[in-house]
Protein backbone atom coordinates (compact mmCIF):
# COMPACT_ATOMS: atom_id res chain seq x y z
CA UNK A 1 0.00 0.00 0.00
CA UNK A 2 1.62 3.21 -1.16
CA UNK A 3 -0.63 5.78 0.37
CA UNK A 4 -2.64 5.95 3.55
CA UNK A 5 -6.38 6.43 3.72
CA UNK A 6 -7.54 9.95 3.05
CA UNK A 7 -10.08 11.34 5.44
CA UNK A 8 -12.08 14.45 4.69
CA UNK A 9 -13.62 16.81 7.17
CA UNK A 10 -15.93 19.38 5.64
CA UNK A 11 -17.23 22.26 7.66
CA UNK A 12 -18.56 25.80 7.42
CA UNK A 13 -16.29 28.18 9.28
CA UNK A 14 -16.49 31.90 9.86
CA UNK A 15 -13.76 33.50 7.74
CA UNK A 16 -10.58 34.13 9.71
CA UNK A 17 -12.21 32.86 12.92
CA UNK A 18 -11.95 29.07 12.87
CA UNK A 19 -11.04 27.63 16.28
CA UNK A 20 -9.96 24.35 17.82
CA UNK A 21 -13.46 24.01 19.24
CA UNK A 22 -16.28 22.17 17.43
CA UNK A 23 -16.79 21.38 14.63
CA UNK A 24 -13.12 21.20 13.59
CA UNK A 25 -11.13 20.43 16.73
CA UNK A 26 -12.97 17.27 17.83
CA UNK A 27 -12.98 15.97 14.24
CA UNK A 28 -9.24 16.63 13.73
CA UNK A 29 -8.19 15.34 17.18
CA UNK A 30 -8.36 11.59 16.48
CA UNK A 31 -6.46 12.07 13.20
CA UNK A 32 -3.22 12.90 14.97
CA UNK A 33 -2.52 16.19 13.20
CA UNK A 34 -1.40 19.42 14.86
CA UNK A 35 -4.83 20.99 15.30
CA UNK A 36 -3.53 24.53 15.86
CA UNK A 37 -1.43 24.33 12.71
CA UNK A 38 -4.47 23.31 10.66
CA UNK A 39 -6.67 25.97 12.28
CA UNK A 40 -4.18 28.78 11.70
CA UNK A 41 -3.77 27.70 8.06
CA UNK A 42 -7.55 27.79 7.63
CA UNK A 43 -7.73 31.26 9.19
CA UNK A 44 -4.95 32.52 6.97
CA UNK A 45 -6.73 31.23 3.86
CA UNK A 46 -10.17 32.52 4.88
CA UNK A 47 -9.07 35.95 6.13
CA UNK A 48 -10.45 37.70 3.03
CA UNK A 49 -13.89 36.41 3.94
CA UNK A 50 -13.98 37.83 7.49
CA UNK A 51 -17.33 37.39 9.16
CA UNK A 52 -18.72 35.22 6.34
CA UNK A 53 -19.48 31.52 6.42
CA UNK A 54 -16.89 29.77 4.27
CA UNK A 55 -17.00 26.10 3.25
CA UNK A 56 -13.72 24.37 4.16
CA UNK A 57 -12.52 20.81 3.55
CA UNK A 58 -9.51 19.39 5.37
CA UNK A 59 -8.05 16.20 3.87
CA UNK A 60 -5.78 14.16 6.13
CA UNK A 61 -3.62 11.21 5.06
CA UNK A 62 -4.04 8.82 7.99
CA UNK A 63 -0.57 7.27 7.53
CA UNK A 64 1.67 10.29 6.98
CA UNK A 65 -0.56 12.78 8.89
CA UNK A 66 -0.04 15.18 5.99
CA UNK A 67 -3.02 17.48 5.47
CA UNK A 68 -4.41 19.79 2.82
CA UNK A 69 -7.03 22.48 3.05
CA UNK A 70 -9.48 23.41 0.37
CA UNK A 71 -11.42 26.63 0.77
CA UNK A 72 -14.77 27.09 -0.93
CA UNK A 73 -16.40 30.36 -1.92
CA UNK A 74 -19.02 31.94 0.34
CA UNK A 75 -22.52 32.21 -1.09
CA UNK A 76 -23.36 35.16 -3.34
CA UNK A 77 -25.66 36.57 -0.69
CA UNK A 78 -22.88 36.45 1.94
CA UNK A 79 -20.55 38.31 -0.44
CA UNK A 80 -23.20 40.91 -1.30
CA UNK A 81 -24.09 41.54 2.34
CA UNK A 82 -20.41 42.11 3.05
CA UNK A 83 -20.16 44.62 0.18
CA UNK A 84 -23.28 46.38 1.43
CA UNK A 85 -21.89 46.24 4.97
CA UNK A 86 -25.10 44.84 6.45
CA UNK A 87 -25.80 41.68 8.45
CA UNK A 88 -28.94 40.52 6.70
CA UNK A 89 -31.18 41.37 3.80
CA UNK A 90 -34.68 42.77 3.77
CA UNK A 91 -37.45 40.60 5.17
CA UNK A 92 -39.79 41.88 2.47
CA UNK A 93 -37.78 41.91 -0.72
CA UNK A 94 -39.15 43.94 -3.58
CA UNK A 95 -40.94 46.41 -1.32
CA UNK A 96 -38.37 47.28 1.32
CA UNK A 97 -34.83 48.24 0.28
CA UNK A 98 -32.17 47.95 2.96
CA UNK A 99 -29.05 49.01 1.09
CA UNK A 100 -27.63 50.39 -2.12
CA UNK A 101 -24.34 49.18 -3.58
CA UNK A 102 -22.35 50.33 -6.58
CA UNK A 103 -21.84 48.46 -9.83
CA UNK A 104 -18.21 47.90 -8.76
CA UNK A 105 -19.41 45.82 -5.81
CA UNK A 106 -21.46 43.71 -8.24
CA UNK A 107 -18.42 43.27 -10.49
CA UNK A 108 -16.28 42.30 -7.48
CA UNK A 109 -18.75 39.66 -6.27
CA UNK A 110 -19.31 38.41 -9.83
CA UNK A 111 -15.55 37.96 -10.28
CA UNK A 112 -15.31 35.89 -7.09
CA UNK A 113 -18.30 33.77 -8.12
CA UNK A 114 -17.10 33.43 -11.73
CA UNK A 115 -14.31 31.13 -10.54
CA UNK A 116 -16.83 28.70 -9.08
CA UNK A 117 -19.64 29.19 -11.59
CA UNK A 118 -20.41 27.34 -14.78
CA UNK A 119 -20.96 30.61 -16.58
CA UNK A 120 -18.10 31.83 -18.73
CA UNK A 121 -19.16 35.45 -19.02
CA UNK A 122 -18.83 37.98 -16.25
CA UNK A 123 -21.99 39.63 -17.54
CA UNK A 124 -24.16 36.57 -16.91
CA UNK A 125 -22.70 36.04 -13.44
CA UNK A 126 -23.27 39.74 -12.68
CA UNK A 127 -26.95 39.25 -13.56
CA UNK A 128 -27.16 36.30 -11.16
CA UNK A 129 -25.59 38.45 -8.45
CA UNK A 130 -28.12 41.20 -9.17
CA UNK A 131 -30.88 38.59 -8.89
CA UNK A 132 -29.57 37.82 -5.42
CA UNK A 133 -29.70 41.55 -4.61
CA UNK A 134 -33.40 41.45 -5.49
CA UNK A 135 -33.99 38.77 -2.83
CA UNK A 136 -31.95 40.68 -0.26
CA UNK A 137 -33.64 44.02 -0.93
CA UNK A 138 -30.49 45.77 -2.14
CA UNK A 139 -30.42 48.38 -4.90
CA UNK A 140 -27.53 48.93 -7.26
CA UNK A 141 -26.47 52.47 -8.17
CA UNK A 142 -29.80 53.61 -6.73
CA UNK A 143 -31.81 51.42 -9.11
CA UNK A 144 -33.84 48.31 -8.44
CA UNK A 145 -32.29 45.02 -9.55
CA UNK A 146 -34.91 44.81 -12.34
CA UNK A 147 -33.94 48.23 -13.73
CA UNK A 148 -30.26 47.34 -13.38
CA UNK A 149 -30.69 44.06 -15.26
CA UNK A 150 -32.45 45.93 -18.05
CA UNK A 151 -29.53 48.39 -18.26
CA UNK A 152 -27.03 45.53 -18.35
CA UNK A 153 -29.02 43.81 -21.09
CA UNK A 154 -29.04 47.03 -23.10
CA UNK A 155 -25.23 47.16 -22.88
CA UNK A 156 -25.01 50.26 -20.71
CA UNK A 157 -22.48 48.68 -18.30
CA UNK A 158 -20.49 46.67 -20.84
CA UNK A 159 -17.20 48.43 -20.21
CA UNK A 160 -17.30 47.17 -16.59
CA UNK A 161 -18.66 43.75 -17.44
CA UNK A 162 -16.88 42.68 -20.61
CA UNK A 163 -13.48 41.23 -19.95
CA UNK A 164 -11.24 41.66 -22.95
CA UNK A 165 -9.42 38.41 -23.33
Amino acid sequence: KIMGDKQNISSLVTGGEASAGPPLGPALGPMGVNIMEVISAINEKTNDFKGMKVPVTVTVDSDTKKWEIEIGIPSASALILKEANIQKGSGTSGTEWVADIGIDAIVKVANVKLESSYASKLKSVAKQVIGTCQCLGIKIEGKTPKEMTAEINSGKWDEKLIVNS
